[in-house]
Order: structure tokens, then C-alpha cells, then sequence
């Protein structure tokens, strides 16, 4: 019997409306109805449909049918033709096999109209995603020819100067091929290699999707890719230029579980920005704040401003794998762990990853963003690299000043402030807005209408060259009329989200004070309200600061309309509350009769660098790999690597759905794991184009040893936490656990001089030897079974990755790994290590020669010296004798002598 989960069932109401007729007619037509609510209440609530995920039994899905691909070889299916690209007539056959054969499932195992089938997966999954109720769905686990039925869950976003940070244009310039000396048009960075992007669409119409007119689109420009592009009101023919190679959209799952706006636009466009922004810092045009030059993007959207389901994710990844795309980014995640007790990696989200590179596919994905608290990573297999989020040397700072700088605070906000020049003749007043400076007479006005009809004591005054004015806590302005309705709480009025909450004679012409609270961390409050409300009250500024009931938070510098700051951390929320009630005269009842402080806002558009780079991002998610909600580790270091993701420049659609703020903007600055994970799959698909024999397990080796733990300062690199946690301290040493193998380098990742190789067979060895995993569920998630007899199966921690992690190490433990030279000479490799603590390492053999496209064995003795309470960290570094460098990250339990 196949595994699954189901919810209980929710109870439904209806109401009947007696029509206009006699009464014996009415009495004909309602006695049908009731018998149908008296047989309702008789059998029990109405179940609520949902959609469940089912894996079926028997054939190979198309990438592995007819056995074209070599499991123990993966790369073989990545340049095998029409298998790979999903074309020629027996791939379509088989196609039509599999649906035919869900179909058929189906109708064998449900009642007819108690189910509809939203997808059938064929291409790396042999399955598909069918809507109907929890009974529907038991009967279905029931049924022969079904593996896994498991319910569908939501899935969510892990939501330039980064290039020139990661050294990146070099690398371009020396991965250009060819040229007009060989009588060769020059080949781009990345050229002929495609990044598809599952996520939220794209805007087909930005700069940086432009296909250049000197080297045209060829239809056979690639024979093993063979996308579609579908078109819509937004997204007309020809948006797939030839930069756009294949543009699809998937709404079944979403469609049934929110369900979508009735005006959504279902098709490829981009409704919120997010997926514009991803798609441009993986495979955007040069010249355009963005990673790579030359690679073709293929969109898959399944997610959409409502949300987003994994099954239409793994519709996406399915179709993706079809086409033939080299490196697959997903800025995007579960929103919960699997229910009915599938083990997280055997989930159908998981498993589809597994057999995507499988079938030949670099999977990038963003590793989450619920840090910084520890086991909080979301992109948990060793078969996807994780991607944390790091800062760069940019910085958008922004300055409250209060009375004539004494005092100043340090926040952000890209907007200007309010300049006072006395050599001017005419008014000797600018307001610099949000990249515009208003008409200087109408700002005259404007003052006077709102702040000169003042006191001569309440009038602003000029400090520094800028305007100051009185300084307002929004709780102090709740208006008399509203603190009397229950809609209008506390948090609500001192978040400022609505203009009549507050007093206008209070805050206009004031800088006041908003309380980023419970609204904000619910999504039930938007800095876009704050603007709002400032605009109609006339508001000259505002500060967003943090309440100290809910600690720091993560400010990013939107663009503002009027001069606005926001103020993240406690600590500096302290030091100008304590500054407003020290100006600040009460009456007997303890409400504000005259405010005396006095505040500007300065300009918050100007970047600064140099700054000390990379931190891992507070919001960051950290290890350890924690692989079910029993909190059960797996020997795998998660994340994999850091790369930017703080702040990152890169497109944006207009529409902007989700962020009223960016509505109209055609770039943004957005941080999460979101944006660090494009950065990766940038890299990884310049080493596709330079060494397509590469499995994908080789391309994520070398991105991970050749990462680096330093910053650009030559010190450690920092990882940024909480005050709570960290007694006041911002930062403190990063591990493992925070920034994996380090900050990505795309130079030395071409050339890592070894590489750990693994391929499917070893990830299904490596879910059979996890602790307490059931070997039924494991043959029927991946149609591999367990190994069985005399020879056990190696432990999790001999998987053969370019990390060594072992959560619970108890006196002593070998653990081997295998590498292979592929820097094309022969060279000699010594090992040195930076043992962790409690711990004694030892690497056998301690030197070694290794030929081109040799194998070497390394054996690494673990023994505990002192057993510790938490993980330890330390490396293992090969260093070879033609100037490489591996590095192997050692996280390590000790748990007893």
C-alpha cells in the first residue's frame, strides 16, 4: 500500500432563498434539497478536495526509458540528443504511453467526477498531480501500480554590483572563444548553454533580456534543447528572442488551491518581479546590473502573487528537464515539511531534483531564508547545491539627524532629504525626492501651507544645511475620534497605515515616528501604507523604526516618495526614543502637549564601498542538515556555498503585484537566499560551456573547493545574528553551518584540479544508510532498491561529497572519499589539516600522485579527543604541485571518547 497524508474534513454551509412562487411549489422544489441535506448530515461533513502528488510503478519515465542514459554515468544523457530535449518520435510515444496509463489509473481507482487530473509528469518522474478529496486519495494509495501518494504543499520565494565583487568580467573575457584572428565569430561567456529559471515569469520587454542583433537566433542554435514559448496579452509572439529560448507557464495546482485572481494573466509574464529579478542575475545581458552575458534563459512560472504549489513546480522541473536546460535555479521552497511522515528527502519535490540530475542538470537552489537560527536550511539534498546569502562591499546608508547633529543614526532608505542653500535668491529651499527635485516655488508653497502656519518656535530650523522639523511619535497623534473603535488598534495607529487613525494638526508638517510591529512581520502592514498615510497628512518625513517587543529587523532601501528612514536595530530605536521623550512636554495624563525635538533626514541614495564583505546574511538559513521534523541530521553540510545576496541590484517587472513600493520601477534591490542562488547557477553554467564532459556532481565539487573562507579583507569571513542572541554583538566568526565551503569564486571553479564525483547510484546508497528510513519507501520513491547480503551499506558520511560532516561521531571513524584530477597535467597533492576541536584527523594516504582523469582513494581516520556538546569545525587542504588548492570543510559531533 503506497504512503499518504491527508487533512481532516472542514464542514460547509448553505443558505436557500424562497423564490416568488406558491407555496406548494416551493414545498416540490425544496423537498429534493432537503433529502440531499438530510443524506449530507447522515454521512458526516463534506471533505475538502485538495491536491495529492502520486508516483506510479512500472516504466521509466522519457529520460531514462529505453537505457540511453548510464546511471552510473550522468553526464551521458546531458549531450544525448533528442532523449535529452524531449523530441523524436519515440520519445512522443512513450510520452503518450505514460499519460494514457495515469489516465487509466485513474479511472480504475476513483469514482467518475470525484477527481481531475492537474499534470502528468513523464519526463524525470513517471507520476502525476490529481485533485480530489482525502477518501479519493486513500483509495488511490491503495491501488496497484502506485508507489507514493503524498499531499501537495505550498511553496514560496526565498526573495549590478555583484558581478565586478565576484571578479566576474574577467572571467568573461577569458571565456570569450574564438575571434576575428581565426577567421571565427567570437563566441560569448556562456554562449550556447541554458539557465532555466522556475520561479515567478519574466518580463520579456527589459534590457536585460535584448537579443543582440549581431549574433541573430538560430532555431538549430542548440539540437539538444527544444523549447516552447507561449504567448499572452502581456506576453506577445516574438518574447522569446532568441535570449528567451522558452517561456511556460504552470497554474493547474495554484488554480485549485487558492484559487487565482480571475484576472490573472495566465501566461510566461512576470506579475511580480521576482522572477524577472532572478532570471536577470543568472543569465541577464552584460552592461545590465546582472552575472553572465551569452547563456539563453528558459522560464518556467509557477508562482504567481496568490502563491504557488510544488505541484506545479514539479510540473515545471519535469518540463525543464524535457527541454533540455543545462542548470536549473529554484529561488523557491517548500513552505512546510512533507505530512504523513514521508521523509523529507523522499518527498516528490526532492526526488524530482534527485532525478533531475539524474538526467544531466546542475540544480541550484536558494537555501532559505529563516535564519539565524541553526537547522533552519530549506534546501536540505546532497544532490542540489544550497546557495546562503552573503553581503557585498556596498552599502545604501541612510542618516537621521536630530537637533544640529549631536546625534545621528544610521538607517536606510533610498530618498533625498531637504536641502536649505542661503546663497540661493529664490526661495533657498529644494526638496530632493525620490530621484527628482520638485519645482523649488511649489515646495515654497507647500511648506507654508503646511508647516509655516506654525509657531515661530515650531517653524523648522536649519541645521548642517538641511531642514529640521518637530519630531511626532505616531502614538502620540492617534486621532481622539478613532481611539474608541475596536478596528483601530494601538499597533495599527502607531504603524501609520491609514491617515484617519492619526490627528492631521499633530502630524502634519512633522517627521514622525512609525512603529515597524505585529503588522509587519504578519504581511498584514506595507511600507507603502506608511507613504500613503504620509502623503495625505503631509507628513515632511517619516522614520520606520524597530519595536523593541519584536526585535531587530531586515531593512532594505526602497525607493520613498518623500524623505523617509528606517531604523532596524533596538538599540539604535533606544537612543531616539530616549532623545523624543526627553523633548517631549506631557501633561498630567501623560499625553503630549508640545514636542520639542527636533529631526532631518539625510540623503540615503549614494552607495558607498569598500566596505568589509562578505557577512552572511542575518536572514541567512544555517545548518545543520536536519532531514525530518523529528530534527534527525543527515551527514551533509548545508548550505553548500555563499554568494551575494544582500542587496542585489538586478530587473524588475513594472507590474510588481507583491511590492506596491516597485510598482512602475524597472530595477530593484532585493535581498534573500533568492538572489544568492542565481549567482551560483551564473557560475555553474560558465563551467558547463568550458567543460561540458562534466556531471553535475563535478560542476558543484568545483564550485565548493575552490570557495573561499576569507573576505576581502583577508579575514574570516563574519556571519551577522541577532541582538537576542548575541548579547549586542552583530557579528560573530562564521561556520560551516552559516556559509558552507565559503563565498563562490568563478575563476578558480574552472579550474579546481580535483573534483568528487558521485552519480545516482551512490544518492540512493546514501538514503538507504540513513538512520531509521524505511528501505520500502526508498525503492518506491526512487524504483532503486536497498542493497542487501553480507555487504552493509556505507554510512551517510561516506557519500562522496566535497564536505565531511558527521553529527554524531562516537570514538573513532574512517570515512573515504575519491577524487579525480581533471586539470589536465599530473600532479602531486599534499595534505595538511585544520583539525576541529575534539577531534583527531588524519588523511591517508598524506600525499599523493595523480595522472589526468585519475582516481585517487582517501581514507580519513576521525577520533574523538574530547566529546563536546556541538558541532566542531575545521578542513582538510590538498595542496597540489601546480598551484591548486582543495578545500574540504570538516563539521564534526563528538559525542563520546
Amino acid at each position: 500500500m503506497a504512503a499518504v497524508s491527508t487533512a481532516g474534513p472542514s464542514t460547509s454551509s448553505s443558505s436557500l432563498q424562497r423564490p416568488p412562487h406558491s407555496s406548494s411549489l416551493v414545498l416540490c422544489l425544496l423537498l429534493p434539497t432537503l433529502a440531499a441535506i438530510i443524506n449530507a448530515l447522515a454521512m458526516g461533513p463534506a471533505e475538502e478536495a485538495a491536491v495529492y502528488l502520486v508516483q506510479v510503478e512500472g516504466e521509466e519515465p522519457v529520460a531514462f526509458h529505453l537505457h540511453k542514459y548510464s546511471a552510473a554515468s550522468p553526464a551521458a544523457g546531458c549531450h544525448s540528443g533528442e532523449l535529452r530535449n524531449g523530441s523524436g518520435s519515440a520519445v512522443e510515444t512513450h510520452v503518450k504511453h505514460l499519460v494514457e496509463l495515469h489516465n487509466r489509473l485513474l479511472q480504475s481507482s476513483l469514482e467518475e467526477g470525484a477527481y481531475r487530473k492537474l499534470y502528468s509528469f513523464n519526463h524525470v518522474l513517471n507520476g502525476f498531480a490529481v485533485h480530489t478529496t482525502p477518501s479519493q486519495a486513500e483509495r488511490l494509495a491503495a491501488a496497484p501500480g502506485v508507489k507514493l501518494v503524498e499531499r501537495d504543499r505550498r511553496a514560496k520565494l526565498m526573495t549590478t554590483h555583484t558581478p565586478a565583487f565576484l571578479g566576474l568580467p574577467a572571467v568573461w573575457a577569458a571565456a570569450q572563444l574564438g575571434g576575428a584572428a581565426g577567421g571565427r565569430r567570437k563566441k560569448l561567456a556562456g554562449e550556447g548553454i541554458v539557465i532555466g529559471v522556475v520561479d515567478t515569469g519574466i518580463d520579456p520587454a527589459h534590457p536585460s533580456f535584448a537579443y543582440d542583433p549581431a549574433n541573430p537566433y538560430r532555431p538549430d542554435w542548440n539540437p539538444r534543447f527544444s523549447g516552447a514559448c507561449e504567448v499572452g496579452p502581456s506576453f506577445p509572439v516574438g518574447s522569446c528572442n532568441g535570449k528567451i529560448v522558452a517561456a511556460r507557464h504552470f497554474a493547474a495546482g495554484a488554480a485549485a488551491a487558492f484559487p487565482l485572481n480571475a484576472s490573472r494573466e495566465l501566461s510566461p509574464i512576470d506579475e511580480a518581479g521576482h522572477g524577472t529579478h532572478v532570471a536577470s542575475i543568472a543569465a541577464g545581458n552584460w552592461g545590465v546590473p546582472v552575472v553572465v552575458d551569452g547563456f539563453k534563459i528558459a522560464v518556467y512560472k509557477a508562482l504567481y502573487p496568490e502563491g504557488g504549489t510544488l505541484a506545479d513546480v514539479i510540473s515545471a522541473i519535469d518540463q525543464a528537464a524535457r527541454d533540455g536546460v543545462d542548470v536549473l535555479v529554484l529561488s523557491i521552497g517548500p513552505d512546510e515539511p512533507p505530512r504523513g511522515g514521508i521523509p523529507t528527502l523522499l518527498s516528490m519535490f526532492e526526488i524530482s531534483m534527485l532525478f533531475a540530475r539524474r538526467a544531466g542538470i546542475v540544480v541550484v537552489q536558494a537555501a532559505g531564508n529563516k535564519g539565524p537560527g541553526e537547522a533552519t536550511v530549506l534546501s536540505v539534498s546532497p544532490w542540489v547545491t544550497g546557495v546562503a546569502a552573503g553581503t557585498t562591499d556596498r552599502r545604501f546608508q541612510n542618516t537621521l539627524v536630530l537637533d544640529d547633529g549631536g546625534i545621528k543614526l544610521q538607517g536606510v532608505g533610498l530618498t533625498g532629504m531637504l536641502f536649505f542653500f542661503p546663497h540661493l535668491s529664490i526661495g533657498s529651499l529644494f526638496i530632493m525626492s525620490n530621484f527628482t527635485i520638485l519645482d523649488v516655488r511649489k515646495a515654497i508653497c507647500d511648506l507654508k501651507a503646511v508647516c509655516f502656519r506654525e509657531t515661530k518656535k515650531k517653524r523648522p530650523t536649519f541645521g548642517n544645511g538641511q531642514l529640521q522639523f518637530k519630531l511626532v511619535a505616531a502614538r502620540d497623534a492617534i486621532a481622539e475620534s478613532e481611539r474608541s473603535f475596536h478596528h483601530i488598534t494601538p499597533d495599527y495607529a502607531e504603524e501609520c497605515q491609514h491617515p484617519d487613525a492619526l490627528q492631521p494638526a499633530v502630524a502634519q508638517g512633522a517627521i514622525v515616528i512609525c512603529n515597524f510591529s505585529n503588522g509587519f512581520f504578519n504581511r498584514s502592514s506595507t511600507v507603502a501604507a506608511v507613504l500613503r498615510t504620509a502623503g495625505a497628512l503631509g507628513f515632511m518625513g517619516f522614520v520606520l523604526v524597530a519595536n523593541p517587543a519584536f526585535g531587530d529587523f531586515v531593512a532594505e532601501p526602497l525607493p520613498f516618495s518623500i524623505p523617509g528612514i528606517m531604523i532596524p536595530r533596538v538599540s539604535d530605536v533606544q537612543i531616539l526614543l530616549e532623545y523624543y521623550e526627553k523633548h517631549t512636554h506631557r501633561d498630567a495624563e501623560g499625553r503630549a502637549v508640545e514636542y520639542g525635538g527636533r529631526a532631518s533626514i539625510g540623503e540615503g541614495r549614494v552607495a558607498s564601498f569598500g566596505q568589509r564583505a562578505p557577512a552572511v546574511a542575518r536572514y541567512s538559513s544555517r545548518g545543520p542538515d536536519a532531514i525530518d521534523g523529528q530534527m534527525n541530521l543527515a551527514d551533509v553540510l548545508k548550505p553548500d556555498v555563499l554568494a551575494p545576496g544582500h542587496q542585489v541590484w538586478a530587473a524588475w517587472s513594472p507590474i510588481s503585484a507583491d511590492e506596491p513600493i516597485l510598482s512602475g520601477k524597472s530595477f530593484a534591490l532585493v535581498s534573500g537566499t533568492s538572489m544568492a542562488a542565481p549567482h551560483v547557477a551564473g557560475i555553474a553554467a560558465l563551467i558547463r560551456q568550458r567543460r561540458p564532459s562534466w556531471d553535475p556532481s563535478m560542476v558543484a565539487s568545483a564550485i565548493s573547493t575552490t570557495a573561499s573562507k576569507y573576505d576581502n579583507y583577508g579575514l574570516p569571513i563574519m556571519s551577522q545574528g541577532s541582538t537576542q542572541q548575541l548579547h549586542g554583538a552583530l557579528l560573530y566568526s562564521s561556520t560551516h553551518f552559516d556559509r558552507g565551503a565559503g563565498l563562490v569564486s568563478a575563476s578558480k571553479a574552472l579550474d579546481p584540479g580535483l573534483v568528487f564525483p558521485s552519480g545516482f547510484e551512490d544518492y540512493i546508497s546514501f538514503l538507504c544508510s540513513l538512520p531509521s528510513i524505511d528501505v520500502k519507501m526508498v525503492k518506491a520513491a526512487t524504483g532503486r532498491a536497498c542493497r542487501r547480503g553480507s555487504v552493509p551499506v556505507p554510512p551517510p558520511a561516506d557519500l562522496n561529497l566535497p564536505s565531511i560532516t558527521v553529527s554524531s561521531l562516537k570514538g573513532f571513524q574512517t570515512v573515504r572519499r575519491r577524487v579525480k584530477n581533471v586539470a589536465g597535467v599530473p600532479e602531486t597533492y599534499l595534505s595538511a589539516v585544520q583539525p576541529p576541536r575534539g577531534v583527531e584527523v588524519v588523511v591517508h594516504p598524506s600525499s599523493f600522485f595523480v595522472t589526468p582523469q585519475a582516481t585517487q582513494d582517501i581514507h580519513i581516520n576521525l577520533k574523538v579527543t574530547e566529546a563536546l556538546g556541538g558541532f566542531s569545525f575545521g578542513e582538510i587542504v590538498l595542496v597540489g604541485s601546480v598551484d591548486h588548492t582543495v578545500r574540504i570543510p570538516l563539521s564534526i559531533l563528538p559525542v563520546s571518547v
